[in-house]
């Protein structure tokens, strides 16, 4: 990293004001929560890996994770089952295609990756089969371990993507078709539904991504969230595929393995040094907030975070 301060607020500040403007972009209505949203809602954070946390904006905001719980779903079915094991069931390619297109699967009638939506299906449904009556216990455990704090689920967001979720019921129903899924979609969309409502704010999102930078372990709790043998997993699926079809363009401005989800967050990871997160809800057509990726573009040049960067 070029650039370090010893208090990077007034950064943020910088920041938050440069692309407070910026209202390009679309709410997401279908979430439940965004309808008592405001769009120009705001938040930037920081978190380092001994402990520190900076944010400016909405700080208190809380949203829900969506697609931002898939690595962290990942992570676990890894802890759980292993690399091989876990990749019999889903791939490690990008896609072309959009993050909930059900035309995702591989010649081998595999999911593409973990990071879109197919991919954390066959995470949930592996986690829910082996054992459907405490997986969803085993999954908020998980986040508690990222969040440094019992994980609690937005009643009604978690309500609404169980009953509204027909696109990932259907693409449930071709990776059963498959064999990929067993047989029980009900129960597998019932955990992919809780992992997508657990409630977050940006600086607790940013303690997450300084987890995965810390090598797994919680920078203020100092408990172990996921085996460092399966960090390198997850960083690499993040930065190759976490922005889904555009994460080629992620990679060439921003150079971090990163997520959104359409919520409104956005996490990258510095590993070895801190974690960042910005949330707005207004998001581009590839599903992510808009401010979110300005911002860490901005932030990755300023302070020359790309892991290319000489």
């Amino acid at each position: 990293m070029k650039r370090a301060l010893a208090d990077p607020t007034p950064f943020l500040e910088g920041l938050l004001e440069a692309f407070r403007d910026l209202r390009e972009g679309e709410m997401r209505r279908e979430i439940g929560e965004l309808e008592h949203t405001d769009a120009d809602c705001f938040c930037i954070a920081m978190a380092t890996v001994d402990g520190q946390v900076h944010a400016v904006g909405d700080r208190r905001h809380a949203f829900t994770l969506q697609s931002l719980s898939k690595p962290f779903v990942y992570g676990l079915a890894l802890d759980s089952f292993g690399r091989e094991e876990v990749h019999r069931k889903v791939g490690v390619e990008p896609t072309g295609e959009a993050f909930n297109s059900i035309i995702e699967l591989e010649e081998d009638h595999l999911p593409y990756n973990p990071m879109i939506n197919s991919g954390a299906i066959a995470m949930s449904a592996m986690l829910h089969h082996a054992h459907p009556r405490k997986a969803t216990a085993q999954v908020l455990a998980m986040f508690g371990a990222y969040l440094g704090r019992p994980a609690r689920l937005h009643e009604a967001v978690d309500l609404s993507v169980r009953e509204g979720g027909h696109r990932n019921k259907a693409i449930a129903h071709l990776l059963r078709h498959f064999d990929v899924i067993g047989d029980d979609i009900d129960g597998a969309l019932q955990l992919y539904a809780h992992q997508c409502s657990v409630a977050v704010t940006t600086p607790e999102l940013a303690l997450m991504a300084a987890t995965l930078a810390n090598g797994g372990v919680h920078p203020r709790t100092g408990q172990r969230a996921v085996a460092r043998e399966h960090l390198r997993d997850i960083l690499t699926l993040m930065f190759t595929c976490g922005m889904y079809d555009s994460s080629g363009r992620w990679a060439y401005t921003v150079g971090l393995p990163a997520k959104s989800g359409v919520s409104g967050g956005v996490l990258a990871v510095v590993p070895g040094q801190m974690g960042l997160a910005v949330y707005s809800p207004r998001l581009d057509a590839h599903g992510h907030s808009v401010r979110g990726v300005e911002v860490c573009r901005a932030w990755a040049a300023a302070w020359g975070l790309s892991l290319f960067e000489g």
